[in-house]
């Protein structure tokens, strides 16, 4: 192991920063700066600290479990510190130096995650029956991006499955955003909710009709095997389509545009591997982002490439809690902006994703085209042709990342799809046989 005495002495021999880095192991005997500047530099540094200093009370000890990110010694048996640290396995180490760097990312990295992590400490003293466990404070991806207000319990997060030995729920519900009338049966929204409710796995098919016009008899739907209902949205924006309704129950929701062209092999595929990586988004139509260094700003794209980094929401799973948080914790100015401009609600979603799981999502299959070519030109749901959508989006992109203060987007070369997937064996070997005739 290499060991950093945090001292000034250091700079006379060695240069700090390099040390401090490619350290495992940070000492922090008492001095007057112990509380501040040195214990968050060995943070910052993925440096463990080994705390020498009985009776300190080490930052937002009320929640965070200092166990899993440092040594907390005695600084009257410091002879023994060199046999302790000798004495902790490689794993250990490993785990001690990631939860280094989720304390300091989470926490405090920032001025405003300081006192925004005071806020809700004091939040959680004030409203005590509906506080925040340490499990959700000590665990990926923190305390502020696990809301109270939406469940106490850490099984009603996406994040937190495999800790608990629990699985999501066997079942989605179906959310059709529909902005334009229904024509007749033959419309798109029609044949979408036929094959969708299809699915084994489906347990009720909610259509939000944010539409001009009034709400159709309900003789003039499909009718179906599972419940379908239909709700009028209030105030009929584009952020509207992510709000909590109380009506779905189910962890998976499938979120759909009334012109996208699924199969039911293919809304089953994706989510067997959406109950795999509950906390992302999966499905089909992927985009990316790239730094543009002619302008000086992000720019947005839909060329099929070998990478991406978005999963559009107008055919994808993702869990429910993000309908909550997309609501209760993104700026209202960027909602307004949405809202405004009817566009970007769907970047915006895979923003807050990125940044509350640091991962990519993950799109399905090879499928590039999920639009229906039959929506009239002159609909809403035509928005796709309008020359100053692309436009929009790119504006977007820089303002959503200026709310954040980073790029929360990462780049994916992965696509998952069915076992045999193009393989030359017969037809009736592969499970999804539908797919590749697609």
């Amino acid at each position: 192991f290499i060991f950093s005495t945090i001292s000034i002495l250091c700079l006379h021999r060695f240069d700090y920063q390099e040390l401090l880095h490619n350290s495992s192991f940070c000492l922090v005997p008492r001095g007057r700066r112990l509380g501040s500047f040195r214990f968050l530099e060995a943070l910052q540094a993925a440096c463990i600290p080994v705390i020498l200093s009985n009776g300190w009370e080490l930052p937002f000890s009320e929640v965070i479990d200092w166990r899993k990110a440092a040594i907390i010694g005695d600084e009257r048996l410091l002879l023994q510190v060199p046999s302790i640290i000798r004495s902790v396995g490689r794993d250990r180490i490993l785990a001690l130096r990631q939860q280094t760097q989720f304390l300091w990312d989470a926490y405090f990295s920032s001025v405003a995650k300081i006192v925004l992590t005071t806020l809700e400490i004091i939040q959680d003293r004030v409203d005590s029956h509906i506080s925040r466990n340490r499990l959700l404070w000590n665990s990926l991806p923190g305390g502020l991006y696990t809301l109270p207000q939406y469940s106490t319990d850490p099984a009603q997060f996406p994040f937190y499955y495999a800790i608990l030995g629990k699985s999501p729920s066997q079942q989605f519900t179906a959310v059709i955003h529909t902005v334009t009338p229904l024509q007749s049966q033959i419309s798109p929204v029609v044949k979408l909710i036929i094959a969708v409710a299809k699915s084994k796995f489906c347990a009720q098919i909610v259509v939000l009709w944010n539409c001009d016009k009034p709400l159709p008899p309900r003789n003039k739907w499909p009718s179906t095997s599972v419940p379908l209902s239909v709700i009028e949205g209030q105030t009929k924006m584009m952020s509207s389509r992510f709000f909590p309704h109380d009506i779905i129950v189910t962890d998976a929701v499938l979120s759909l545009d009334e012109d996208s062209v699924l199969s039911t092999n293919e809304v089953d595929f994706a989510f067997i591997v959406w109950q795999s990586f509950p906390e992302r988004i999966v499905g089909y139509p992927a985009r990316s982002h790239y730094w543009d260094s002619s302008r000086s700003r992000w720019g947005y794209t839909s060329k099929w490439t070998n990478d991406y980094s978005m999963v559009l929401t107008g055919a994808a799973f993702y869990h429910r809690y993000y309908h909550y948080l997309f609501t209760h914790y993104i700026a209202s100015s960027l909602l307004t902006m949405v809202d405004r401009m009817a566009n970007c609600e769907d970047i915006l979603m895979n923003f807050l994703v990125s940044a509350v799981t640091k991962q990519p999502p993950i799109k399905v299959t090879q499928k590039k085209q999920y639009k229906e070519t039959m929506m009239t030109q002159g609909s809403k749901a035509s928005r796709w042709a309008d020359p100053d959508h692309f436009a929009q989006r790119q504006t977007c992109m820089n303002a959503f990342g200026h709310w954040l203060g980073f790029m929360p987007l990462v780049h994916s070369q992965m696509r998952l799809d069915p076992v045999l997937f193009r393989d030359q064996v017969s037809i009736l070997r592969k499970k999804y046989r539908d797919i590749e005739r697609l």
